[in-house]
């Protein structure tokens, strides 16, 4: 009868299979650690969710939003900014909810992709702390510290007809709104789709509104970081 050619596994062959998948392990690990830190220190991807930025973004662009420690000086006006927020700007994180959607918030948070225990909003930073905001001047344009600002990148705002639907008009112009006095370590932004911008303004706009208390603010600390580069749609890459 001839003899069994087949030959058991050797003790090296059989030790090598743990070392492997430990090695590889290891190197995932050190993969997510490397990404944990780049999505907090240098740039943090996100998408796009809705029109209020277009023309300038559009649903579905995706972007790197440039991390920044933010102090008073670092942001200014026209800044493009993604900052984190709960069911309000004013509040920090979402409610809390099941073990297992915290525990996929935690991972998200950590990497820097997919949810987390934030909702991201990007806006445009019309004024800093100290800056008396309003709209509109006779040339329906947003008032800074009371001097009309241009804004070539303004797409679809509400209509204004100097004499006919103005600020003084009654009904008077969506577009305006009551000096609003923005606080320290806050900023006040506005969306580029004006018309379609749930933003700093949005409880502003109506003719009954106090302009000491309508205003909503991004807080300082929330602020994740800049946009300056869209890396899909692949063309202009830059955003202003």
């Amino acid at each position: 009868m001839p003899e069994d050619s087949r030959t058991d596994p050797s003790p090296q062959t059989e030790a090598s299979t743990p070392r492997f998948i430990a090695g590889l392990a290891l190197r995932a690990l050190i993969a997510l650690a490397l990404l944990a830190i780049a999505t907090h220190v240098l740039a943090r991807p996100f998408v796009i969710p809705s029109g209020s930025m277009e023309q300038t973004l559009t649903p579905g662009d995706r972007i790197l939003a440039q991390i920044a420690f933010v102090d008073d000086t670092q942001l200014g006006r026209g800044d493009i900014i993604v900052f984190g927020h709960g069911q309000t700007w004013a509040d920090p994180a979402l409610p809390p909810a099941g073990p297992a959607k915290e525990a996929v918030r935690t991972v998200g948070g950590i990497l820097g992709v997919g949810p987390s225990h934030q909702t991201h909003t990007v806006k445009r930073i019309i004024g800093t702390p100290g800056d008396q905001v309003s709209c509109c001047d006779e040339g329906g344009r947003v008032t800074v510290n009371g001097q009309g600002i241009d804004e070539p990148y303004v797409f679809e705002d509400f209509e204004f007809i100097p004499g006919q639907l103005d600020c003084t008009t009654d009904p008077r112009s969506t577009r305006c709104f009551s000096e609003v006095t923005v606080p320290k370590g806050s900023y006040f932004v506005l969306g580029d789709h004006r018309s379609q911008s749930g933003d700093s303004a949005i409880n502003c706009r109506s003719s009954a509104s106090d302009g000491a208390t309508c205003a909503q603010f991004v807080p300082m600390d929330q602020v994740v970081g800049t946009v300056g580069f869209r890396f899909w749609p692949l063309w202009p890459g830059t955003v202003e």
